[in-house]
């Protein structure tokens, strides 16, 4: 049995208005937000450059890539998860 224990993401939904839609990328092929619309997102680290990205639940995305850059939303709530 391993000893290695995972961090395990705290229970919590969090809310973010699209505050800023412009220059979608040309070769963008998936879902894009919309100025004023709530999604529940996920903020998480790049891999690489360990910047915040925003990830919207539900959204597809085929390429480049599903995240999108924090000045594009504001949180507007967060809601613990029982």
């Amino acid at each position: 049995m391993s000893k290695t224990k995972l961090p395990t993401p705290a229970p919590v939904q969090v809310f973010a208005r699209c505050i800023n839609a412009e220059n979608r990328p040309e070769n963008y092929a998936g879902d894009w937000p919309s100025v004023g619309c709530v999604y529940p997102v996920r903020v998480l680290p790049h891999v690489h450059t360990r910047q915040a990205q925003v990830h919207i639940q539900g959204f597809y995305a085929e390429r480049p890539y599903g995240a999108f850059a924090p000045h594009r939303f504001e949180r507007i709530a967060e809601v613990w998860l029982n």
